[in-house]
């Protein structure tokens, strides 16, 4: 079998310098920047709609009458893939019915990949993912949040499991069931 070879063309001078390449991609630009309905959104002064199903930043919330809903259960803290979230237990104060709650909450948002693997595991509904998306910081421990910061990107939700209810309709408090 005998090859064939094929000789190169001979390019011009501009050919050489690409210089109809670069104006056929100058003239796709500017067909398209001409085209092209524009549109600007005046932020900060216009606030920024989120679609409906947002993954933003997890935040811990607390129930109408203002006690975190977190049991400091760690299975938040258990699921996370990136372990961006870490809880420590603690005794609650006064004569709650609940043994204990979160003594330090915190999350890593450099970290977190916002998947809601949290807000699904969580049992007693204390973690959501909220719509901020905007959050920012100079040093990266001005991105781990702390249990009161993420209490107060969360607000009160009245709504969903309530520990305590649950716990006073069964008859149980700190000391035991009553007799």
């Amino acid at each position: 079998m005998a090859y064939k070879t094929v000789e190169r063309p001979v390019l011009t001078t501009a050919e050489k310098l690409y210089l109809p390449a670069v104006m056929k991609g100058l003239g796709l630009t500017l067909k398209y920047f001409l085209k092209r309905k524009k549109f600007t959104r005046q932020y900060p002064e216009e606030p920024t709609v989120v679609p409906e199903g947002y993954r933003g930043l997890p935040s811990l919330v607390k129930d109408d009458e203002g006690r975190v809903k977190c049991v400091a259960c760690s299975m938040c803290e258990w699921v996370c893939p990136p372990e961006a979230i870490r809880v420590i237990p603690g005794e609650l104060p006064g004569d709650d019915p609940v043994e204990k709650g979160p003594k330090e909450f915190e999350l890593d948002t450099l970290r977190c990949i916002f998947c809601g693997l949290c807000e699904e595991a969580c049992p007693e509904e204390a973690i959501f993912l909220s719509e901020t998306f905007e959050y920012c910081g100079r040093s990266r421990e001005e991105m781990i949040f702390g249990k009161e910061k993420l209490l107060e990107i969360g607000g009160v939700r009245a709504e969903g499991v309530k520990k305590w209810k649950k716990e006073a309709d069964a008859g149980f408090s700190r000391k035991g069931p009553r007799r």
